[in-house]
């Protein structure tokens, strides 16, 4: 072992063997923005395996306040979070396997990546990817750790399949809002308490020394509140998740038009939509076009569209989905 460790062999919770353990895992991570993007430096700093990244956007001014990983030329060049997060993460530490996925996460999608993980982590900033997350991650019998955060409040929890209640059953005690970093805004030392306790509990998962009790942890980082709950004893007798073994979220339609949250932006997927589709309806209609190694940029009808080459768009400015619907149409019939 390099001296790179040398200070993590030194703390007598990990040592060798800890190192030894970490070094062999494979770690999931769903979402790059401030949450993601954090923890998957955390973990490559300490040493982890390999990484897998999934983010289906990219980097924006907006983000570079909290999101730790990306620059000014990321955001101008508009790079894709995991393609910018990759070529960090490399540079910071090369014996790590990083593999990267500039998409949509779906059931379908993280079932099929999360084969070879011993952990996914939330990188995410909505209940629905989470529970997505979770039935996935209890379907497979993988442990994963949740973290949120908005404003100056943060939370975080693990969730293990056989040990712990799921993230279904913990829904109605967890904190829930409407609000989204992008109308109440967030303070990055939030994002960092949030990811402090998922990355530290990732590290006593991946060393095998997560045990009982199990703690959901909240807290405002202003206000410098903070308590933890015993979650331990939670788990709903009914669960479609953990206990009836359902996994409702895999029988859920992949949504082929949605708006993210808390912005004027909508996700289209349609698989007709290729690369050489694209840029020969363009050529036809005299749209200007910029081609990048990620993706085509454009503006129609007042909006600024991204298309990416698996036939995701992403469309700004765009305030409904019949208003999407309609756009696509109007372009590709």
């Amino acid at each position: 072992m390099d001296n790179r460790y040398s200070r993590q062999l030194l703390y007598r919770n990990i040592g060798e063997s800890g190192q030894d353990l970490i070094s062999a895992k494979t770690a999931v991570i769903v979402g790059l923005g401030a949450l993601g993007s954090l923890s998957s430096e955390m973990l490559v700093r300490g040493g982890i395996g390999k990484l897998i990244l999934i983010d289906r956007d990219y980097v924006e001014m907006s983000n570079l306040q909290r999101q730790t990983l990306y620059t000014e030329a990321d955001a101008k060049e508009k790079i894709p979070k995991a393609i910018a997060a990759k070529l960090k993460l490399e540079h910071i530490n090369s014996d790590v396997t990083i593999e990267t996925h500039v998409a949509h996460c779906d059931a379908a999608l993280l079932d099929s990546l999360a084969s070879e993980a011993d952990i996914i982590l939330d990188g995410t900033d909505n209940f629905d990817t989470r529970l997505m997350m979770n039935d996935v991650a209890f379907k497979k019998g993988i442990p994963w750790v949740y973290a949120a955060c908005i404003e100056a409040s943060y939370s975080s929890a693990a969730f293990i399949p056989g040990e712990t209640p799921c993230f279904r059953c913990l829904t109605p005690v967890l904190p829930s809002t409407t609000l989204t970093c992008d109308t109440a805004g967030i303070i990055a030392p939030a994002v960092h308490m949030a990811v402090s306790l998922q990355v530290t509990t990732a590290l006593k998962i991946l060393t095998e020394q997560y045990t009982k009790p199990f703690h959901l942890h909240i807290g405002n980082v202003w206000d410098s509140d903070y308590m933890k709950a015993d979650i331990s004893n939670m788990t709903e007798t009914t669960c479609p998740t953990c206990q009836l073994k359902t996994f409702p979220e895999f029988n859920k339609e992949t949504h082929h038009a949605l708006k993210f949250c808390g912005r004027d932006m909508i996700q289209v997927i349609d698989q007709r939509l290729t690369e050489d589709l694209v840029k020969q309806t363009l050529n036809q209609a005299n749209i200007n076009y910029k081609e990048t190694p990620y993706f085509i940029e454009f503006t129609y009808s007042d909006s600024r569209i991204v298309s990416f080459s698996n036939g995701r768009l992403l469309m700004h400015n765009v305030l409904n989905l019949n208003k999407a619907r309609t756009i696509v149409n109007q372009l590709f019939g």
